[in-house]
């Protein structure tokens, strides 16, 4: 707690956006871990805001209704009927993490894609995607309502245009969160510990990546296939205005604690 005191003297009051899913989603311990470190950032005066994920549920939701799933390089296609089983499975995610962050003693306020907080526009390769879509605008006066009164937002990245529902990848929409609110950290929680020099190597951790060192990484292939749009939206965060972005492994007990408020850190910074 003491190592602790200088990071939330210079943190308390600043907003951190976390995105947690993909399949880090489906292991409890590691959910309840993550939303009590949430609950301790905004009981500490921190502004925490939680973008999910949900790729399993969502495919769980589409083979419960007989609808398969094709992937484009990474981006699931999403037909009309698609995107609403989408919607709804993401927006049952949403409930379970409120609940959940709200027995944890937080308090906790869901926004779907019907709060039209997060604004959408068809993706440029709509034609082959569906409705897979790109973020145009985050409407941010209701999140800095919601962060005022101590209340953690959890986003789902659904977005809206109208009345028709979009599909969003959850990184981008936590990197156009954070920038548009300026945040001290967007943090990317995965299922792995960060950027490794070589694959699967954790010995190989990179700690700390500027901007420039990612565009190398990732045209030797040290940054590949999952890696590339989470190091892209951390990127886009940093060059958007915020200050730090993180890359950490969620499995690990109180992963946000720990590379939020120890010099050491456990997993990749990524820096201007």
């Amino acid at each position: 707690m003491i190592e602790a005191l200088p990071y939330l003297q210079a943190f308390r009051g600043k907003v951190i956006v976390a995105k947690y899913g993909g399949s880090a989603i489906d292991n409890p311990a590691a959910m309840r871990g993550i939303l009590q470190d949430l609950v301790f950032l905004s009981i500490v005066g921190l502004r925490p805001i939680l973008v999910h994920g949900g790729g399993p549920a969502i495919t769980r939701k589409l083979e419960s209704r007989g609808h398969g799933t094709k992937f484009i390089d990474g981006m699931r296609v999403t037909d009309r009927a698609t995107v609403e089983l989408v919607d709804e499975a993401l927006s049952e995610v949403n409930r379970r993490l409120v609940r959940q962050v709200r027995a944890l003693g937080g308090h906790a306020q869901g926004i779907i894609a019907k709060d039209q907080v997060v604004v959408a526009s068809p993706h440029p390769r709509a034609s082959e995607l569906g409705f897979v879509g790109s973020v145009r605008a985050v409407r941010v006066a209701r999140l800095r309502r919601l962060l005022e009164r101590q209340t953690i937002p959890v986003l789902s990245p659904v977005g809206s245009a109208g009345r028709q529902r979009y599909n969003i990848n959850a990184d981008t929409v936590a990197s156009h969160v954070a920038s548009d609110l300026r945040a001290e950290k967007l943090v990317l929680l995965t299922n792995v510990r960060g950027i490794l020099r070589n694959p699967g190597v954790v010995e190989s951790l990179l700690s700390t990546v500027s901007v420039k060192e990612t565009a190398r990484l990732m045209k030797s292939g040290v940054v590949q296939s999952g890696m590339i749009p989470k190091v892209t939206a951390c990127v886009e965060a940093l060059r958007q205005g915020v200050k730090k972005s993180h890359i950490i492994d969620a499995a690990i007990p109180h992963a946000l604690l720990l590379e939020i408020f120890t010099k050491e850190g456990i997993g990749t910074e990524i820096v201007r």
